[in-house]
């Protein structure tokens, strides 16, 4: 798909809002320039406009759609020169391709400005709207070629007078008014604007000219069909091979798999429907292929090389004969031949080298001869490609419910629906005459979520917000129902399209409101009208998490992503002294050990390994990392679904990345402990090898000054109450969506995972608590203490000093606070490891440093609004971002 389209980036300037006056009469002329993968537009001047609106589309053409992620699309603002003295920068925005959505996903989102320099003066913000749009590539030359022989002599000089017409017409284009072109800048920019088509042309030749080298395999379309779906995917699903040039298997140890791949065999003496199957015996381990009638398996067996227990491998072919619908029980099995393997001389095989190439072996036996078998042998590791779809030994074969995989949580949005009233209304005359002034009351239903406003009197307004959490693939339909509160029946309802809601990343955007007809049934066609506002808000974080062990902040819409700023590689090594969880064969215990790892929206689990106490995974995954006040969550549990029964949670392990060294490689053993009705239980030990790779320390710094959640978080905060049931609400979706996967993620996984049990009250929790405050207040009662002891003289040196203190307080209270913040600061220095020994000389200055704090503190407190924010401040944001004692809490 990707060689029969191109792609055009769309880039709409729609306003800016509170520029920078640059023409000292108060106001500017602005235009905007952007700049995307070597292509210039520009945008007409708004002159003497603050608050400009453009509402222009700016196109470019996207040359590579594979590294359109890696693109940087850069807006410039500036003033026009022939109104001000010069060509003053008003601002710029940078944004990343990761944030590019497809037509019909966009939405209008502002930017603030960002400065050039230090020491620019900007200030305001831009909206833009940005999507692109595939089309269909013009065709080959080669085709026009065959066209054009194809059709008559008169017709082919037709398309030559016809480009001689459009030539002067591309000519005939006016150009910008004088004023404009006096500017050096503009004509500039205006000439690179004018030129802009040429280029394109030049872009489109070679896209044309693809398909002139000899034609790519079948197999070499599908990688790059794939490769394309893998960036364009909303869920952000891409490859980081290409980005990372190591090895995805530095964190955890090598383990030796021996690798058999039957292909398919040779017969000479039986009849081609025949059914045949290959059997593979090693010492005590035994497995037989799939029955195939066309003699072609094609499958990979691989067996832990430290389990087996012999030196030896053999392949044999055998034939089923006597089978059939009526007689089942009389098939008869016969081997065609067998053939032997040294263990000692198989080779050794270590990606990136190329897979081994089968070859054919002669089957040896007494009764047959002439018959072969295509087998490729090999030892390798678990890095080996083959090694996700092969059977394996210690994880049980071929059973779904054992393999590795990963999964992702749906994204969520918020559905906001505001009630605003209704008019005409066709109520039943029982409840007219029951009630002088009934009330109403409005109900609304998304799929398995219900939420209803106040009552209130017919003809009154609610103005009421109803909030609910919206997956992708979204449910069909928003049910808003209008109900009587006497009797509890329907006065009427309507069906809104959840896919064609309205969508906006922030407050400034303004939902139009609607009014709606309600259909009462099929014998009351129309039962009133119902105004409602609806929208799907883009600029929350869907929490399905507990807040302080979150692992995404990012905000719903794409728009407002951010690039990452590092890269999280887990390694799951083992686990260590396991205790049993279930029985097996009577009263022997055993444990079938998995393990479940968490951020963000990707989900991993490993392969289960069966009946051991101390299992190796040795399996390594990668995440992106936006934020790094994020938790990881890390969870095991004993496989008991390919059995039927449910999983069993045997411990979770949470680091929080922020305490963690960039680049530096962290190999520890956590202990695994579950909380049972006799307390709190060791079950083990998880051995887990973790590495922060940070790309940018700017961007990490920066990471610390803006607040943990999105700007709507802030600017149009959820209450607790309401957040609490949203979160639980997003838990449950993310559960059911989870569960209907093959194979499914549990629900007592996905809950154990996510902390359902939150809200429960425990009276562990609550002692944790009550000892974290008393910890925090022990400091209090230790000055409490120590006064009193003063008061009692119980050491008369130290009460006699504090006389003495007192005196110089009363007397020289002006240097109170100097000489507090001088011990406060002597005490940290005197804790460095190369502390200075000649204190600080004290200014007379400093006798007003407390009317300073005083008035300091005043004048902030009461700032005017000009230097107010929604946001939360500097030191907050820092202060949250630190780590807690709370994530030692079970």
């Amino acid at each position: 798909m990707a060689e029969n389209c191109t792609r055009k980036l769309i880039v709409e300037i729609c306003n800016a809002n509170n520029l920078m006056p640059k023409d000292g009469q108060g106001t500017a002329s602005a235009y905007a320039i952007v700049d995307f993968a070597g292509q210039r537009r520009r945008t007409k001047t708004k002159f003497r406009d603050l608050n400009p609106v453009w509402d222009e589309k700016l196109e470019f053409l996207v040359h590579d759609i594979g590294s359109m992620a890696s693109e940087i699309l850069e807006i410039n603002l500036y003033n026009d020169k022939k109104i001000g003295k010069r060509s003053n920068f008003l601002g710029k925005i940078k944004l990343a391709g990761t944030v590019f959505v497809s037509a019909g996903a966009e939405s209008l989102v502002y930017y603030s400005l960002e400065k050039r320099s230090v020491f620019s003066q900007v200030k305001g913000e831009i909206g833009v709207k940005i999507f692109y749009v595939d089309e269909e590539a013009a065709p080959t030359s080669a085709e026009q070629k065959e066209e054009t022989a194809e059709e008559k002599p008169p017709e082919e000089e037709k398309p030559a007078e016809e480009n001689k017409e459009e030539a002067p017409k591309e000519e005939e284009k006016p150009n910008p008014p004088p004023p404009e072109s006096s500017n050096p800048q503009d004509a500039v920019a205006a000439s690179t604007s004018e030129t802009n088509p040429a280029p394109e042309e030049e872009n489109n030749q070679p896209l044309a000219n693809k398909e002139e080298p000899p034609t790519e395999t079948a197999k070499d379309k599908a990688e790059t069909g794939k490769s394309t779906e893998l960036i364009i995917n909303n869920l952000e699903l891409r490859s980081l091979s290409g980005d990372h040039n190591r090895m995805g298997y530095d964190l955890v140890d090598p383990m030796p798999f021996l690798y058999v791949r039957v292909v398919k065999a040779k017969v000479a003496n039986k009849e081609p429907a025949c059914p045949l199957h290959a059997k593979i015996v090693i010492g005590t381990h035994s497995i037989k292929t799939k029955t195939q009638i066309n003699r072609d398996w094609d499958q990979v067996f691989a067996f832990d090389k430290e389990g087996l227990n012999s030196s030896s491998l053999e392949v044999s072919v055998w034939t089923e004969e006597g089978k059939n619908e009526e007689a089942p029980s009389s098939l008869v099995e016969s081997c065609l031949g067998t053939v032997s393997f040294d263990l000692q001389e198989v080779p050794k095989r270590v990606p990136p080298d190329s897979p081994l190439a089968p070859q054919w072996y002669c089957l040896e036996s007494e009764s047959e001869t002439g018959n072969d078998v295509m087998v490729a042998v090999w030892v390798g590791t678990q890095a080996d490609e083959a090694f996700q779809e092969a059977w394996q030994s210690d994880s049980g074969g071929l059973i779904p419910e054992t393999r590795a995989k990963v999964y992702l949580s749906p994204k969520l949005w918020y559905l906001r629906l505001t009630v605003i009233q209704t008019q005409d209304l066709q109520l039943d005359l029982a409840s007219e005459a029951k009630v002088r002034s009934p009330e109403i009351y409005v109900k609304a239903l998304l799929g398995a979520q219900l939420f209803k406003t106040s009552r209130t009197e017919v003809g009154s307004a609610w103005n009421e917000d109803l909030v609910f959490v919206a997956a992708e693939p979204f449910e069909p339909f928003l049910v808003v129902k209008v109900e009587d509160a006497s009797n509890r029946q329907s006065v009427g309802d309507v069906k809104i399209h959840v896919s064609s809601i309205d969508r906006r990343t922030d407050d400034k955007t303004e939902v139009k409101s609607r009014w709606f007809n309600l259909i009462g049934g099929e014998n009351k066609p129309y039962a009133g009208r119902i105004h409602i506002r609806v929208c799907l808000e883009g600029g929350y974080h869907v929490l399905d998490e507990a807040a302080h062990v979150t692992s995404d902040v990012r905000a719903t819409a794409k728009q407002l992503t951010k690039p990452p700023i590092g890269l999280l590689d887990v390694g799951i090594r083992g686990a260590n002294n396991m205790l049993p969880v279930k029985t097996k064969d009577g009263p022997c215990g055993t444990t079938d050990a998995y393990v479940v790892a968490k951020y963000g929206p990707k989900w991993i689990r490993t392969r289960t390994i069966l009946d051991l106490f101390n299992p190796r995974w040795n399996e390594q995954y990668t995440w992106d990392v936006y934020d790094l006040c994020t938790v990881l969550t890390i969870g095991v549990f004993d496989n008991g679904r390919y059995k039927g029964d449910k999983d069993v949670s045997i411990g979770k392990v949470r680091i929080r990345l922020s305490t963690l060294d960039t680049n530096k490689v962290y190999r520890n053993s956590y202990t695994l402990t579950v909380l049972s009705p006799d307390g709190v239980k060791k079950m083990g030990e998880i051995e887990i090898a973790i590495r922060f790779c940070c790309s940018s320390w700017l961007s990490l710094i920066q990471a610390y000054r803006s607040p943990m959640l999105p700007r709507m978080h802030h600017v149009s905060p959820l209450g607790p109450a309401q957040q609490d049931i949203l979160r639980y609400t997003a838990m449950r979706i993310v559960t059911a969506r989870l569960a209907r996967s093959e194979p499914a993620l549990g629900q007592e996984v996905v809950q154990f995972m996510l902390d359902s049990d939150t809200h429960v009250w425990s009276m562990r929790r609550s002692k944790a608590n009550w000892f974290r405050v008393v910890g925090c207040l022990s400091r209090v009662a230790s000055l409490v203490r120590w006064l009193d002891e003063i008061r009692t003289w119980v050491h008369p040196p130290t009460t006699v000093l504090v006389h003495g203190l007192l005196v110089a307080a009363v007397i020289c209270s002006h240097l109170v606070l100097p000489t507090t913040f001088m011990y406060a600061f002597l005490i940290l220095a005197l804790r460095l490891r190369y502390c200075r020994r000649i204190p600080y000389n004290v200014e007379s200055r400093l006798s007003y440093v407390d009317v300073v704090l005083v008035l300091g503190a005043g004048f902030y407190y009461i700032r005017h609004p000009r230097f107010r924010d929604d946001m939360p401040s500097l030191p907050i944001n820092f202060f949250r971002r630190l780590p807690s004692l709370s994530d030692q809490i079970m």
